[in-house]
């Protein structure tokens, strides 16, 4: 494995700790900021829509910028966003904080799934990616739960403090670790945007939307879930997100095998499900030690969909695929904000701290349909069985796109 895919996890650990670290803390900064569990939801929403809003926007900015050195800009924004959270006076600007913290998010994950793509020989592009996003699940098994753990103890503050160190470590791997990788001379943003609207990466985008929206219509709430319907402690909180981790990290490595191999049936087979887990989960939530099992199986199913999503979009988006790739973390936090305000809506109509799973079901179900749609459409042109190859070979190369089927061979046309 390249040191340079060390490097972009590390950074993953960083940006997935203050992502998903709020979720375990919304009761605590509900009760220091003196407002409601649902009402704080809205942080979580925050984040996402800084995603959503700097995906595109710093993509296109940087789009002629050198991958490492738009890859450290990004992550000083990161840092300095959350600096900007951890000294927030109040609600109002630890609001904007958590949207400036989320700016980067997006462009970072979408250059740097470019840059995976690049430094891995063809037919391991889903691996590398993959192995990128193992720091977003390793900060759940230890930099969320730690995180939380330490907010409970010294306060939500000290937690936004200890990530911003996490970022200016992750700058300092970015700056030994990660080769210069120039911009390709043919990259513009018109080209860029052109393959951003093509039907099969909207329809990516779409079931990303709806799909992972699921994921965080439980996730949003696991901590209040815990207390309340589990009967576990506050200090069992850890516990229970560390085992959501554990699942996401067993998703992850199995993500990236499957979806080299066969994208499409990955897809719909995690999609399918993480809607049946999420329905389980409203009666398993009951028994205890059947709760903890099924968090776990929930976190492995519901990251098993991110390589297959992310693999899609920039396969569709074939020669310029860097703001698809980028446009998918935004679809991603459109769910994170989606997923969160429906949990929450449920929750607030006096439905209970279950409903939320149902809700979760019911996205993941139409995020399926989705998916289905796409690969029926898609069908005459292309056999998704393989993982295509997005970006050259090595750093400096021509972005082209290969594909390799399972069984060697060449895959047609996408």
């Amino acid at each position: 494995m390249p040191l340079a895919l060390l490097a972009l996890a590390v950074s993953a650990f960083g940006i997935g700790t203050t992502e998903f670290v709020m979720m375990g803390l919304l009761p605590n900064v509900a009760d220091d900021l003196g407002t409601s569990v649902p009402t704080a939801g809205h942080l979580v929403s925050a984040y996402a829509i800084g995603v959503v809003i700097g995906a595109p926007l710093l993509t296109a900015l940087g789009s002629r910028v050198p991958r490492k050195k738009m890859l450290l800009l990004l992550m000083a924004l990161f840092v300095v966003g959350n600096l900007a959270s951890a000294l927030a006076p109040g609600f109002g600007w630890l609001v904007a904080g958590r949207v400036l913290a989320g700016l980067p998010h997006g462009a970072f994950f979408g250059v740097g799934a470019v840059v995976a793509a690049r430094l891995v020989a063809e037919g391991r592009q889903a691996r590398a990616v993959a192995t990128m996003f193992l720091g977003l699940t390793v900060a759940n098994i230890l930099g969320v739960p730690a995180a939380t753990l330490l907010g409970q103890h010294l306060g939500w503050r000290s937690t936004f403090l200890v990530v911003t160190v996490i970022g200016l470590l992750a700058m300092a791997a970015l700056a030994r670790l990660v080769p210069y990788v120039p911009v390709d001379e043919r990259q513009s943003l018109g080209r860029e945007v052109r393959a951003l609207g093509r039907p099969q990466v909207l329809l990516g985008l779409l079931t990303a939307v709806f799909g992972f929206a699921g994921v965080f219509a439980v996730y949003s709430y696991l901590a209040s879930m815990t207390t309340e319907v589990m009967g576990f402690g506050e200090f069992s909180v850890t516990l229970v997100l560390a085992l959501f981790g554990i699942g996401m990290t067993a998703g992850a490595l199995a993500a990236g095998p499957l979806t080299d191999r066969a994208l499409r049936p990955t897809l719909y087979g995690s999609l399918g499900a993480l809607a049946l887990v999420l329905v389980a989960f409203r009666f398993t939530i009951h028994v205890p030690w059947l709760a903890l099992v099924t968090v776990v199986v929930l976190g492995a199913v519901g990251f098993m969909t991110t390589t297959p999503l992310q693999m899609l979009v920039m396969n569709k988006a074939k020669d310029a695929p860097t703001l698809a790739s980028a446009s998918n973390h935004s679809a991603f936090n459109l769910a994170n904000a989606g997923g969160a305000w429906a949990g929450g809506a449920a929750v607030a109509a006096g439905w209970g701290w279950t409903s939320p799973t149902l809700v979760g079901a019911v996205l993941a179900v139409v995020g399926l349909a989705i998916a289905a749609v796409a690969g029926l459409l898609d069908r005459p042109r292309t056999d998704e069985g393989a993982s295509r190859v997005v970006a050259g070979s090595a750093p400096g190369s021509s972005t082209v796109e290969r594909a390799v089927s399972g069984s060697g061979t060449p895959a047609s046309g996408s």
